[in-house]
């Protein structure tokens, strides 16, 4: 673990309290302006790759904006019930699996069949970088998601889905979320 570098006027280290910020800002470090605290402040520039892990309710949310509700017959319950247990909502979500392939995303796709990773030759059928499918904007993911849907024997492809939500009340997972 990297220590702060950057302390609050009360002298307590920023890295904890400004984890949620995409950077780290240290007044007292941007103070003169010289060479040498400009060095500072660039240093106190710390890019973050911390991940999104959505709530129940904002996935829900997100997903019947994208059209998943009933997308290819599959209810809302199920797209967000496949999240829960392909990710725990976590957008940045990689599993390395036995052949070498990695699972991306919140919803865990692939990269030999569905996405572009620079190092292995896929075949990328989503047309994406597996890169897009880690991001807190999911309409790759959505996308991509959709057309594994479409393109295989719908949910099947979710192995976790097939094990805790094939053939179950999901209603559950969109109650309370505002959601129709």
């Amino acid at each position: 673990m990297r220590e702060a570098l950057c302390t609050s006027p009360e002298n307590q280290p920023l890295g904890e309290a400004t984890r949620n910020l995409p950077f780290q800002f240290c007044p007292q470090q941007a103070s003169g302006m010289k060479a040498a605290g400009i060095l500072a402040l660039i240093g106190c520039l710390v890019a973050s790759t911390e991940s999104k892990v959505y709530t129940r309710c904002k996935l829900a949310k997100i997903f019947s904006r994208a059209g998943l509700d009933n997308y290819a017959g599959f209810s809302l319950g199920n797209w967000i019930c496949m999240a829960y247990y392909e990710s725990g909502y976590n957008t940045t979500a990689q599993t390395t699996l036995d052949d070498g392939s990695v699972d991306y995303g919140i919803f865990q796709i692939n990269s030999f069949t569905w996405c572009r990773y620079e190092k292995l030759q896929e075949k990328n059928h989503c047309h994406v970088a597996c890169s897009a499918l880690i991001t807190d904007d999911l309409t790759d993911a959505i996308i991509c998601a959709k057309k594994i849907v479409k393109e295989t024997q719908g949910m099947n492809y979710w192995q976790r889905w097939k094990k805790h939500c094939e053939g179950k009340d999901l209603s559950e997972w969109k109650r309370g979320c505002e959601v129709s």
